[in-house]
């Protein structure tokens, strides 16, 4: 991928979601809904704030939960990616380990 993203936006790639419901259902595309998880891919240097500038609280690799409608879509080749504002993303989805299995929750939440 041959973006840097501007100022405070961030370049993600969502996660996909479950096909399948807990009773078996397969859900076909038209009936999924649109994608609040994924997978930041590349960030901007920050925005500035009074002469100096602020670096951003995610970075790459980071998986973060996002806006339902926040951001632009755009496509480059066969793949979908999400430009983002650091305001659009809700949350960062961190991994913490307990006794060796890994666990994800949201980072500052209880799971």
């Amino acid at each position: 991928m041959n973006l840097k993203p501007l100022g405070d936006r961030v370049i993600v790639k969502a996660v996909d979601q479950e096909e399948v419901t807990a009773s078996g259902i397969v859900l076909p595309d038209t009936a999924k809904e649109k994608p609040q998880r994924g997978t930041v891919l590349a960030v901007g240097e920050g925005r500035w704030v009074d002469g100096a500038r602020v670096a951003l609280e995610v970075s790459e690799g980071d998986e973060v939960i996002y806006s339902k409608y926040g951001g632009t879509e755009i496509r480059l080749g066969s793949d979908d990616y999400l430009i983002l504002r650091e305001s659009d993303i809700l949350a960062k989805v961190v991994t913490t380990s307990k006794k060796g299995s890994k666990k994800k929750e949201m980072a500052g939440a209880a799971a």
